[in-house]
């Protein structure tokens, strides 16, 4: 009685906010910028270079879809980068490739050119949307992870809108100008970016993956509420990555780890667990594009233009587009941590798929009248900003923050790549496909396919997806059907005194920063 007056008195608190880990969640997702600002810039830049070089409708697709295909490379060659380099120095080369990407794509001076610097721009897109979130994700506290994780889609949202505002901009200027600014002022955001993130700390589970035991226990002070909840994700990441404790003493730390023999783990001879991992990656990845967000976003202005807007307006209601993505996105980063990953991504995928219908059916209805149809054209405009409001609010950042947080440690920075891989190759498919789909089942049959593919999506997530809120990355293994052999945090962080043991029992003694081994 006593004691259920004494809880009564006392409620649990929340944790307080650790402002450092949300300056560094801010930094290191700054880098979605790169790929936002491509995105949004590319969809005016296409109209004026077209023009500029005399190019077809087919290889305007190749061009404002290709980014997303080379930055395959950039997203397969992050994961093992961050495994040796460190999380932060990867996030230092994602910014400093993409540079001189806009700059090649800036002084380009043929269609040869500019191609070239797409390759080099799309290596740092690569990069970017691959070390931001994971990093971020290995920070930040359970309590605030959702919120953290998701501002790499904020900043994909924000250089979205910053590529309309530029399109709108320089569209006045001289035509061989115009375009070339919009694209080479992206090199300005990457270089601030790269120097910024150079005051940040390094993921304090690659630390541990290091043997720098004492390096992650100060990064984790940082960034935690209390030196209690410290202790606890180190006992934690100690205990995922096989690090053997008595006392206070290190026994010993498995091998330091490269990313050796991951893609092994992932694809020949996965565990049961890890497989269901890898389906769920892959799965909302695909997803995430297949249901069109991209054609929205690169071609809204084609299809304001088909709808019935002059140019100027077209791009007008494009920076409203924008504009509208952004504040949506900010609701979810306010509400994940609150109300889920499930709830918020099931209700965003209904909401595309009422929407893909609504501008389905507005724009053909446009395209079967030779004269304007104002509420068809009424229709369209509003399906497509309802759109992208409800893909902001879940389907958006919660790609990132799942995939972010579900692979086990050993496995999370190539995993999560992979996943990125799959992201861009749907994402360049979709841009480099939708003006010939446009063309043989027309722009309305076009969005009736996207809905179907969020109807699938809708089923899958439904289906597969587990809850992932409030839980150390530690723990999300367990949601796949893992059988945890490692003592668990909490216990080993009151018990010190007992052996602590990590999942791995093979494990080899190496020297640690401070000469005991």
């Amino acid at each position: 009685m006593a004691a259920g007056a004494c809880e009564a008195a006392h409620p649990p608190q929340k944790p307080r906010r650790n402002y450092y880990a949300y300056a560094c969640g801010f930094l290191a997702s700054m880098t979605s910028i790169l790929s936002g600002y491509d995105i949004g810039v590319m969809s005016g830049a296409v109209i004026f270079i077209k023009k500029d070089l005399n190019i077809t409708d087919v290889q305007v697709e190749i061009i404002a879809g290709v980014l997303q295909v080379y930055s395959l490379v950039g997203a397969l060659a992050a994961g093992r980068t961050s495994d040796w380099l460190g999380r932060r120095y990867t996030i230092v080369l994602a910014g400093c490739i993409f540079f001189v990407g806009a700059l090649v794509m800036g002084f380009a001076s043929s269609y040869g050119w500019l191609m070239a610097g797409r390759f080099i721009a799309g290596v740092g897109v690569g990069y970017a949307l691959m070390i931001g979130p994971v990093y971020t994700a290995e920070l930040a506290p359970a309590s605030s992870r959702g919120f953290l994780s998701s501002f790499p889609e904020v900043f994909i949202n924000v250089g979205i809108l910053l590529g309309y505002v530029s399109n709108f901009a320089f569209a006045k200027l001289p035509l061989r100008l115009g375009w070339r600014l919009m694209l080479g002022v992206g090199a300005i955001p990457s270089l601030i970016i790269a120097i910024a993130v150079l005051v940040m700390p390094e993921s304090p589970r690659w630390l541990v993956m290091q043997g720098r035991m004492s390096d992650a226990k100060r990064v984790l002070e940082r960034t935690s509420s209390s030196p209690q909840e410290a202790a606890v994700r180190l006992a934690d990441i100690k205990s995922a990555a096989g690090v053997m404790e008595e006392g206070d003493s290190v026994v010993s730390v498995p091998k330091k780890h490269h990313g050796e023999g991951v893609w092994r783990e992932l694809f020949i001879r996965p565990k049961p667990h890890v497989r269901r991992i890898m389906v769920a990656t892959l799965g909302i990845h695909f997803f995430q594009q297949a249901s069109g967000i991209d054609s929205v976003v690169l071609y809204s202005p084609r299809v304001f233009d088909k709808a019935g807007l002059n140019k100027s307006a077209a791009l007008l209601a494009t920076v409203a587009v924008g504009f509208t993505k952004t504040l949506f996105i900010l609701v979810a980063t306010f509400t994940l941590d609150k109300f889920g990953r499930r709830p918020l991504l099931l209700t965003s995928v209904g909401g595309m798929i009422v929407t893909l219908v609504g501008l389905g059916t507005g724009m053909t209805v446009v395209g079967h009248h030779s004269q304007k149809v104002e509420w068809a054209v009424g229709l369209s405009f509003a399906s497509i900003m309802a759109y992208v409001a409800v893909f902001s609010i879940g389907m958006g950042p919660i790609t990132w923050v799942y995939t972010s947080e579900i692979f086990p440690l050993r496995l999370r920075a190539q995993g999560a790549s992979f996943g990125v891989v799959v992201n861009r190759m749907m994402s360049g498919a979709v841009a480099m496909t939708f003006l010939s789909l446009s063309n043989a089942i027309t722009i309305g049959g076009a969005f009736f396919l996207y809905a179907g593919f969020a109807i699938a999506a809708w089923i899958f997530f439904f289906t597969l997806l587990p809850e992932t809120k409030g839980k150390s990355l530690e723990e999300t293994e367990a949601l796949f059907g893992r059988k945890k052999d490692a003592v668990p945090a909490l216990a080993a962080a009151a018990a010190p005194g007992e052996l602590q043991m990590g999942a791995k029992k093979d494990v080899s003694t190496i020297p640690l920063e401070d000469g005991r081994v």
